[in-house]
């Protein structure tokens, strides 16, 4: 029985080691990032209005001064209106002259200048940070166009305290939104992407992982869900792929199988073929004109059935033995291949031997007898099936040539047949694919091609269609051993 399937192995990584926790993180800290580099010109911002806003309240101190009478007020006056302002020191520039309008008793001196008539943002966010940094307990003079209008410029002191701790609120409020907005944003973003990337890549390596351990089960190769994105491209490759690959192990199934079987069968299938070559030999001593003629036909078919089921058992193997390469004459092979197939085909083909008679191969004969019994046999059969669908079809033709072009012979067999179907010429070449016809292995072309490519060579399918099929093979001769010795070397030897 076969051996169950084992399950798959749980490979489900963690959280934070799975794509859904990095992407969460990733999220988050994109989006923080994102608040920094908008928190950083906003922080500006905010300062800017700040002191702008100090600077408006330091003019209207300024103008209810100058609207007193005698522009003269008490200085308990004075300190409520530079304490309701948040300044210091207020004055005016109006044309040449600049006019001191309020100072409180606890000036001290100006720990930095700062003009907002300069609109630089650069400057203005490292000035925010220096007020961040070291903004605490010192004197600022803020000089800026006075909004009302009371004069051309006006210029304040004031204490930085209160403006450091209003920007550390505003930084707390925005690091605030910005953890909000980056857990909404980073859980939206999550939700989409692991609905529409983390849960297909999900079932693209649970199914990997889960065809891995059963490749043959049809039910474990993926089915795709339709989609037209990259995910959906990759479930098609994934299923076509699984596919191939399943039918390739079904078919090493297969072969494995039928090595399994002839190797049961073919000792008695040996001795049975070994007895009826016993018995047509004795037959062909009987004196009869009818046993001497059917005699050699009978034991021909005979090793012909014995050679068939060697070369299913040679198929079996890991590999072909080498070709033992020897010299001969192509033609009188050839000729030997026509008579073996002539007996079974029939009267209504007829076979042409039209390779030049000083014509010679490099290449072991007992090999190249194979290869080209094989391509002549499958021609045969193509027509004799041609015969029996349309009786009143014309004569069967097979013809083989052949030439040499430098060191390459070059081997042409033709016939007229019905041609190979559309479906088969794709893997015309692959065991168990090529049985065109019924009852047919689809072994031969497979165990010539193998045999073609030992000598070095190539077999392939160069036209087939209604009004015939060719196949052409080549055989390059063997590479000449290169000699150690020098010219030369034996003549000086001898005038020495």
């Amino acid at each position: 029985m076969a051996e169950p399937a084992k399950p798959a192995p749980n490979r489900t990584p963690g959280f934070l080691q799975g794509l859904s926790g990095k992407l969460l993180l990733l999220t988050l800290l994109f989006v923080m990032v994102g608040e920094i580099l908008i928190f950083l010109p906003s922080i500006a911002n905010f300062r800017l209005n700040w002191l702008k806003n100090r600077v408006a309240q330091a003019e209207i101190a300024a103008l209810a001064v100058e609207a007193a009478p005698d522009k003269m007020l008490s200085e308990d006056l004075k300190t409520e209106i530079l304490a309701g302002a948040g300044v210091l020191v207020v004055s005016l520039k109006k044309g040449d002259s600049r006019q001191l309008i309020l100072r409180s008793d606890s000036y001290d001196m100006i720990d930095a200048s700062y003009d907002l008539r300069d609109g630089n943002m650069v400057s203005s966010i490292v000035d925010a940070f220096n007020t961040l940094v070291s903004g605490n307990g010192r004197v600022i003079g803020v000089t800026d166009i006075p909004p009302n209008m009371s004069g051309e410029v006006i210029d304040v002191a004031l204490e930085e305290a209160p403006l450091r701790a209003a920007m550390f609120r505003y930084a707390l409020n925005v690091f605030k939104l910005s953890l909000f907005l980056s857990a909404l944003v980073g859980c939206l973003i999550f939700l989409a992407l692991h609905q529409v990337l983390v849960k297909p890549m999900r079932r693209l390596s649970a199914n990997m992982q889960a065809f891995g351990t059963g490749p043959e089960n049809p039910e474990r190769i993926i089915q795709p869900s339709g989609r037209s994105d990259e995910i959906g491209i990759a479930e098609h490759e994934l299923h076509d792929m699984q596919v191939e690959l399943s039918s390739l192990l079904n078919q090493k199934s297969r072969l494995a199988a039928l090595g399994l079987a002839v190797s049961k069968v073919s000792h008695d299938l040996r001795n049975m073929l070994s007895s009826a070559h016993l018995i047509s030999d004795r037959l062909s001593m009987v004196n009869d004109p009818t046993v001497q003629k059917f005699a050699p036909k009978l034991i021909a078919s005979l090793d012909r059935a014995i050679s068939l089921c060697v070369q299913t058992l040679k198929y079996g193997r890991a590999e072909e033995a080498l070709p033992r390469r020897d010299k001969f004459m192509l033609a009188l092979l050839v000729d030997e291949v026509i008579e073996s197939i002539a007996v079974d085909a029939s009267n209504r083909i007829v076979l042409y031997n039209n390779v030049p008679q000083s014509l010679s191969a490099d290449a072991d004969r007992d090999q190249l007898f194979r290869v080209l019994t094989n391509l002549v046999r499958n021609a045969a059969q193509a027509i004799e099936q041609r015969e029996s669908e349309g009786p009143a079809v014309s004569e069967g033709i097979i013809t083989i040539k052949a030439w040499r072009e430098g060191a390459v012979v070059t081997v042409n067999v033709t016939d007229n047949g019905p041609g190979i179907p559309e479906h088969v010429r794709g893997r015309l070449f692959e065991a168990f694919q090529s049985a065109a016809r019924p009852g047919g292995t689809g072994l031969g072309l497979t165990i010539a091609a193998d045999l073609v490519r030992a000598h070095g060579g190539q077999l392939w399918l160069t036209a087939s269609g209604p009004d015939g099929t060719s196949f052409m093979l080549t055989l390059p001769d063997r590479v000449s051993e290169l000699r150690t010795g020098k010219r030369g070397a034996r003549r000086s030897a001898l005038d020495a």
